[in-house]
């Protein structure tokens, strides 16, 4: 009986060491391995359901400034007819500098009404963003985003407020 049972186990174990029917394989090369985080441009529009990321693979900034200037321009053709807009105008100025997790976006003299959680939203998450983009070690959902202007500061604020539905 002994015996049996043994040669029984023997079985058991030979079946689960020739695995499940798939042969191996060699290296397949693949490319480079995947990241945690895209370091694609993004920008923050305006739609119907709030804030909406939009990503520009193809383009690439070397500052605060640059990627929020992009703001201006306004979404592409195809996402305004997707039915996202700015609300950054063209004649808003914008003077934006990072350190680590911390951003000021310095507006001048103009007032921000801290009702108008589009116009912050897509300040706010655009910079946090790029800040992580161009900060290493940094995430998007630690940046903290203080706007400034000559009568009054708000913030800071982290992206993740206005992508809650702000209101």
């Amino acid at each position: 009986m002994k015996r049996v049972t043994r040669a029984a186990g023997l079985l058991v174990v030979a079946a689960v060491a020739s695995g499940c029917g798939i042969p191996t394989t060699g290296v397949v090369d693949a490319g480079e391995a995947a990241t945690g985080v895209s370091t694609a441009l993004r920008l923050y529009f305006v739609g119907d359901g709030g804030l909406q990321a939009v990503s520009r693979p193809q383009r690439r900034v070397d500052s605060l400034d640059a990627a929020l200037k992009l703001l201006h321009e306004g979404p592409s053709e195809a996402e305004r007819a997707a039915g996202l807009t700015t609300l950054v105008s063209s004649d808003l100025p914008i003077n934006a500098s990072g350190d680590g997790n911390r951003v000021t976006i310095a507006l001048g003299e103009a007032r921000v009404d801290p009702e108008e959680t589009g116009l912050l939203g897509q300040l706010v998450c655009t910079a946090a963003r790029t800040q992580s983009v161009l900060e290493d070690g940094v995430r998007p959902d630690d940046v903290q985003v203080t706007l400034a202007s000559e009568a009054s500061a708000l913030g800071p604020y982290r992206c993740s407020y206005f992508l809650q539905g702000a209101r």
